[in-house]
């Protein structure tokens, strides 16, 4: 358990936010965590045994990881693309080490054959957005300089196909990413960004959607949930149409005059924010950006992360695979 206080007041503390039972706010400020992850362990969640991984520290100051993967059977062989991964929780709870997210992206870097940077990011309350887009900023930074010096980077990977992926929050920070480098390439040169593929991104708005609000209560996400997410990740006082969860916010950068990368919108239909990523991908189109968007029939949201070794992950890996391809072919 990890206790920080935010804030201090004469109340007696009692629990006022409760994310999963992983992060609680109480009420004179103190955030406290519990070391248990989500999800199981590594026993309910086993990761596929074919791939290699170690982890690397991406930024000392702020004492962030990142894990790698590596197919074995591909070791030396061949150049492999990359997958710059982040992982969902609403940017409050989660990490690349629990076993939902190890599993899930070890299946990513046995099923696309690739190399897979799973990242950490500083989680709110305590680093309120911006700070999971920056510290999502240093880590393809950090690939950039680290492509030719890390013995299982220089060896395996062609950083001129790599690829930016996240689900939930993860899938937000992936847009950034786009906004942020697609435009300015030489940023990160050698490397080369191909494309993001976006799973379920925890996209908002102030005027709930059709699906928001007939979102069944007992849905891994309901509007509680995201609601309380929404509250504790962004600054102080702001609201669902920040432009840091809402793209098209009214301060939201003009997505019509910037140059974004292919992207690749996976939609969960059972999923509250489905309304909202249907909408993204269609008012991309109407730009002219390059974007694709693949549904999910009776899936709900996280589902790759939550069921890593189901059928319906079995095929999205499919879907991003050909994803990938046709965007290297271009």
């Amino acid at each position: 358990m990890v206790a920080s206080t935010v804030a201090s007041g004469d109340a007696p503390p009692h629990v006022v936010e409760d994310c999963r039972g992983v992060l609680r706010v109480l009420s004179d400020g103190t955030v406290v965590r519990s070391a248990e992850p989500l999800g199981g362990t590594e026993a309910d969640v086993p990761a596929d045994p074919s791939v290699e991984w170690k982890d690397a520290v991406y930024n000392a100051a702020q004492g962030l990881r990142l894990r790698v993967y590596k197919p074995a059977a591909d070791a030396g062989k061949r150049k492999l693309p990359v997958v710059v991964y982040f992982h969902g929780g609403g940017f409050c709870i989660g990490s690349y080490a629990w076993p939902i997210f190890h599993a899930a992206c070890s299946r990513l870097a046995a099923g696309l054959g690739a190399i897979v940077l799973s990242a950490d990011y500083r989680l709110a309350p305590e680093h309120r957005l911006p700070a999971a887009i920056d510290d999502a900023c240093a880590v393809l930074l950090w690939l950039r300089d680290e492509a030719g010096a890390d013995p299982w980077l220089a060896e395996v990977a062609d950083v001129s196909r790599v690829f930016v992926a996240g689900e939930s929050a993860g899938g937000v920070l992936a847009h950034h990413m786009n906004v942020r480098f697609s435009g300015a390439p030489a940023a990160l040169h050698p490397i080369r960004l191909r494309g993001f593929v976006m799973l379920m991104p925890f996209f908002t708005g102030s005027e709930p959607t059709p699906y928001e609000l007939s979102c069944p209560d007992d849905a891994f996400l309901n509007r509680d949930m995201s609601g309380r997410y929404i509250r504790l990740c962004l600054p102080a006082g702001a609201t669902a149409d920040h432009p840091f969860l809402n793209p098209f916010a009214p301060d939201a950068p003009r997505l019509d005059r910037l140059d974004v990368g292919p992207t690749l919108v996976v939609v969960a239909w059972d999923d509250i924010l489905r309304d909202r990523n249907v909408e993204y991908a269609r008012r991309m189109a109407e730009m002219g950006k390059p974007v694709e968007v693949v549904e999910f029939p009776g899936q709900g949201h996280a589902f790759f992360s939550l069921r890593p070794w189901s059928e319906p992950v079995g095929e999205l890996v499919r879907v991003v695979q050909q994803f990938m391809d046709k965007a290297c072919s271009c």
